[in-house]
């Protein structure tokens, strides 16, 4: 062989070699993964095309600076003019002390002020517990907004076809609360007019006083109407059961029984009228105060044990005679007796009952004297010197956020625009939508 065909025979078999080696590399490429690609995993992160880059945002932002920083210039500065032509509004202020007082009560507030027309749903919201929510109540009620209409004649000062609406603009104007700190109560007007938003001040104060000298809304007071109404009652019942005992001794010519039975029978109608006047107690207690006050359940407790003495008292009064007392059993008595005693009894108790319930309307009238809910002014309203509204700082502070963030969802609204112009995909859906969003449809016929 020479040594060109041991060179072409060498080629070949190279050749083939390279070949089958080749085929066989291919296999052994397609059977495990490459380095490079599947067993490698790179050190660090890297990101799909659908996750959020930092970068872009921040260039986004950077390309459309000048958008944003018009905008939110722009918006706080209209917002700056506009504040400066706003009316300015004035608030005047008076704070007051309240009536010092722990006996008035959440019944009694609302029983005030449904005198006052005040809503339901409007006394459960307003959370009466003490005279200074009760006063704060009654300064937003219907019967003194309308006495402030008319005594400043704002019907026709907020052009109100409505006495409604000119309610509901007072209302909207003032402001009442009480100083959880201080105890204080603050009655606040807002108006245009910094002298009459302080003369409306201290007209609601006065209203105010007004109501809480003529209505009836203190502990003592509702205790006094009470025990007035009980000695009337008790005052006919004692001058029927006089004349009534009267007239069956006259009748009868029965003049006296013995002393030890007129004696028990004083303690048991004593007794009885003790009864009744702790009965008449607690109903008076209950005009004010529910079953689980300390109070009532005190008055609760001495009732339950006067009725168990007078029952005790009065199966005395019906065994006696059965030991060595002289005492003898009513039950033993004549006809005559047993009805003599009945009208000795009805008198004793309702003179004893009346000369209670005299001794407990003179304290409640005492106890309402010195518990009168004496309005104290500390700070009279005087009118401001400095306008309340509008805020302008913080008129244009809100309005330079909000511009800035519609700047920023501008910015990159516009963005998404640009990128859907230059994507096909995008574009044609663009195109879609905007034909979906058309009111008239389109005469042309697609080809």
């Amino acid at each position: 062989m020479t040594e060109g065909q041991h060179s072409n025979s060498t080629n070949d078999d190279a050749a083939s070699g390279g070949a089958s080696h080749g085929a066989v590399g291919g296999a052994a490429s397609k059977a495990r993964p490459t380095p490079a690609t599947d067993a490698y995993a790179p050190p660090y992160p890297y990101y799909e095309e659908d996750e959020i880059d930092l970068l872009d945002l921040v260039l986004v932002l950077a390309k459309h600076k000048r958008l944003i920083l018009l905008l939110t210039l722009g918006l706080a500065f209209v917002t700056g003019v506009i504040s400066l032509v706003m009316t300015p509004i004035y608030r005047a202020e008076t704070r007051l002390v309240p009536p010092q007082t722990v006996s008035s009560t959440s019944a009694i507030a609302m029983g005030a002020l449904s005198q006052l027309n005040v809503p339901d749903f409007a006394r459960g919201a307003l959370g009466i517990k003490t005279p200074s929510d009760l006063m704060v109540g009654i300064t937003k009620s219907r019967t003194v907004l309308d006495n402030i209409i008319d005594r400043f004649n704002l019907m026709a000062y907020y052009e109100a076809e409505y006495r409604a609406r000119a309610r509901e603009r007072l209302s909207d104007a003032t402001d009442a609360d009480v100083d959880s700190k201080t105890g204080l109560i603050t009655i606040a007007v807002q108006d245009k007019d910094p002298a009459l938003a302080a003369e409306m001040a201290n007209a609601f104060v006065e209203e105010l006083q007004r109501i809480m000298r003529n209505l009836a809304i203190t502990q003592a007071a509702q205790q006094r109407l009470f025990l007035e109404n009980q000695l009337k009652d008790v005052r006919l019942a004692l001058a029927r059961s006089e004349e009534e005992l009267k007239e069956y001794q006259a009748r009868s010519g029965l003049l006296n029984v013995d002393a030890q039975t007129e004696a028990l029978m004083d303690s048991i109608a004593d007794l009885r009228a003790l009864v009744a006047a702790k009965e008449v107690e607690l109903q008076a207690a209950k005009t004010f105060a529910t079953g689980r006050n300390p109070e009532v359940q005190r008055l609760q407790a001495e009732l339950k044990g006067l009725r168990g003495e007078l029952q005790k008292l009065e199966a005395k009064a019906g065994q006696a005679g059965q030991s060595d007392s002289a005492i003898v059993p009513f039950r033993e008595l004549p006809e005559a007796g047993m009805e003599y005693l009945r009208k000795l009894r009805d008198f004793k108790f309702n003179e004893t009952l009346y000369e209670m319930l005299l001794k407990q309307y003179e304290a409640a009238r005492l106890a309402e004297a010195q518990e009168a809910m004496v309005v104290q002014v500390v700070d009279p309203a005087v009118p401001p010197e400095l306008k309340y509204k509008p805020k302008r700082r913080l008129m244009v502070a809100i309005a330079g956020v909000l511009g800035l963030f519609l700047s920023i969802f501008l910015a990159f609204f516009l963005e998404f625009l640009h990128n859907a112009s230059n994507d096909p995909e995008r574009a044609a859906k663009m195109a879609q939508l905007k034909s979906y969003l058309r009111f008239r449809k389109s005469s042309a016929k697609p080809t």
